[in-house]
């Protein structure tokens, strides 16, 4: 009895200690880092990686990004509607239709489809 108790008291140790050490060298999924500021911008590449375009969220019009972007943060009290086609166009890419990406306030969002286009809605 004590010799399978100390075989369990073993193997209780080691499943804890291989616990601990994947723990420890565990690393997020998606490793994005985020400003610390209230900031909008559009990155070309995903994850908020690559040129950055500043968006100003005080102007309403519609916007062509110079480069299709992957990925946008807004952390600001804006919205902004991005669109896949230029000149805010609704659709899939090249393609007419009612699509369009709401990017809300607070948030970040890695793109379906490259946005080429957006709007400050509110």
């Amino acid at each position: 009895m004590a010799a399978l108790r100390t075989k369990t008291l073993a193997a209780t140790a080691a499943t804890g200690a291989a616990l601990l050490l994947g723990a420890a060298l565990a690393q997020p999924a998606a490793a994005v880092e985020f400003p610390h500021s209230a900031v909008a911008y559009f990155a070309t590449g995903s994850n908020l990686t690559g040129t950055q375009f500043a968006v100003d969220t005080t102007d309403t019009g519609c916007h062509n990004l110079p480069a299709p972007a992957n990925s946008a943060v807004d952390f600001t009290a804006a919205d902004i509607k991005v669109y896949f086609n230029a000149d805010c166009t609704t659709g899939l890419p090249g393609k007419t239709g009612d699509t369009a990406y709401a990017l809300g306030s607070l948030h970040w969002a890695n793109f379906p489809y490259p946005a080429v286009s957006y709007r400050v809605v509110g």
